[in-house]
């Protein structure tokens, strides 16, 4: 009985694209002081298990929600600043079991492997492999697909990301200056933006909530999700921010909470 029960279990995960946000802070403020986790994001798509951007604290907060590291099939490193990077070598270390078990692969940029490694030379031959992103380039995990389409303006390499399941397709749009045709790279039913400030011409290069706005409006995904946030934005309240942003655009808007978990089935009802 208990066999049967656990092969549902596992036959209705292989059904579904899941995303868990482990953090949600975003700029040095929030990070810092801890005020949002800044764990990355935990994506279970099809029973493939994949963590991005393993900030600080995610290894606390992957435990706290009862995730298994050991399952990860990859780490997606979209830069190396500490928010997004913080975490990464210790989530290395707990998908290889220690280094016992040689298996994930992690996706990294060049400049978190050569400059100002972020990776420690005695981890890299701990998975499977260690692949390079570049920009316009595509790469698989199992059944799963993800493109980093163009490279972002951003204090040191960066990449967004266009994923592609059996089931559905979604992009995530990483730290960035707003420049001309971005929004034209992302696609998908469900659109994913790190928002870190609330107004735009601050002299750091991340994306306002205008810009995000603008970026929603241009690919016409069924649903937004906007997450990493900084204190301005922190401070407006971001779920009203979205809920009224949903009813100015007739797209429905989401701000992210720490933990929060999101089924892309749901899509399929918009």
């Amino acid at each position: 009985m208990l066999s049967n029960f656990l092969d549902i279990i596992m036959a209705v995960d292989e059904l579904l694209d899941t995303i868990i946000f482990l953090g949600t802070a975003g700029a040095r403020v929030m990070v810092t002081k801890q005020l949002l986790a800044s764990g990355g994001a935990w994506l279970n798509l099809g029973g493939t298990e994949i963590l991005l951007d393993p900030g600080l604290g995610c290894l606390v907060q992957a435990i706290k929600r009862k995730l298994d590291p050991s399952k990860l099939k990859a780490i997606i490193l979209s830069h190396r600043h500490l928010d997004h990077s913080g975490d990464i070598n210790i989530m290395i270390e707990a998908m290889t079991e220690g280094g016992r078990k040689q298996q994930g692969i992690v996706f990294a940029l060049s400049d978190a492997l050569n400059q100002e490694a972020v990776i420690f030379s005695y981890l890299r031959s701990h998975p499977q492999s260690i692949d390079t992103l570049a920009e316009g380039k595509s790469y698989s995990v199992d059944d799963v697909s993800f493109e980093t389409p163009t490279r972002h303006q951003h204090p040191v390499e960066t990449y967004g990301f266009v994923f592609r399941t059996p089931r559905h397709t979604f992009s995530w749009v990483t730290d960035t200056k707003y420049f001309d045709k971005l929004p034209s790279y992302y696609r998908g039913e469900l659109l994913i933006i790190n928002v870190v400030r609330l107004e735009p011409g601050a002299p750091i290069d991340h994306l306002s909530l205008s810009e995000a706005r603008q970026i929603i409006e241009e690919v016409k995904p069924k649903a937004a999700i906007l997450t990493h946030f900084g204190m301005t934005m922190w401070r407006a309240k971001p779920w009203e921010l979205a809920r009224q942003l949903s009813q100015d655009i007739g797209i429905s808007v989401i701000a992210a909470r720490d933990g929060m978990k999101f089924d892309l089935a749901q899509l399929d009802e918009l």
